[in-house]
């Protein structure tokens, strides 16, 4: 009796971490489509309100990356050569002197991601970012002269480069593949300080 004690998971009460990992995981799941906003919501909901890994694992079972009845791990499902950046109601902002991946998955729903590359170390020639917009906006900051390739769908929303100069020779290449409703992807050059 004490060894299936031991083995019943469901009844450990959660940290606020793991509920936090839930609540990524679900928002990673509606930026996909895979939840509308309404069951999102309620489940959010329900994981900052779970006591134990049974209530989590119940929010979970019928997503992807979910692993089994345990809560999610951040990272998972994250290639080594990838980085994923998620805002949903909020804000989500990469910047500064920072490794770039081969590939970004940044998504907004109801938010805002700021990825900027202009003081970052690019670790290939092309760079790829998914872009993927619900009711938000995705803004990608660029050195001048960068070459940014940007392809994709715009459906009651906008995706446009505000660089102007020419394309160095030899820069890298910033392919940018956007799905876009009711929202914004922006590329654009660091603003100019005037100090």
């Amino acid at each position: 009796m004490d060894g299936q004690w031991h083995d019943d998971t469901d009844r450990l009460r959660v940290s606020d971490r793991e509920r936090e990992e839930v609540v990524q995981l679900l928002g990673r799941a509606t930026a996909e489509g895979r939840l509308t906003l309404d069951e999102y919501t309620e489940r959010a909901g329900a994981a900052h309100a779970a006591q134990t890994r049974g209530e989590l694992a119940r929010l979970t079972t019928d997503l992807p990356g979910a692993p089994g009845r345990a809560p999610a791990r951040p990272g998972g499902a994250l290639a080594p050569a990838a980085a994923k950046l998620l805002a949903v109601f909020g804000s989500e902002v990469r910047k500064g002197a920072w490794s770039v991946p081969e590939r970004i998955d940044a998504r907004a729903v109801f938010g805002d991601c700021r990825i900027e590359l202009h003081e970052a170390q690019l670790s290939r020639q092309v760079t790829t970012i998914e872009a993927d917009v619900i009711f938000g906006s995705i803004t990608i900051v660029v050195p001048e002269g960068t070459e940014v390739r940007l392809t994709g769908s715009a459906v009651f929303g906008d995706k446009k480069s505000k660089l102007s100069g020419p394309v160095s020779p030899g820069a890298p290449v910033i392919e940018v593949r956007c799905r876009v409703i009711f929202g914004d992807v922006t590329v654009r050059p660091p603003r100019k300080r005037w100090w």
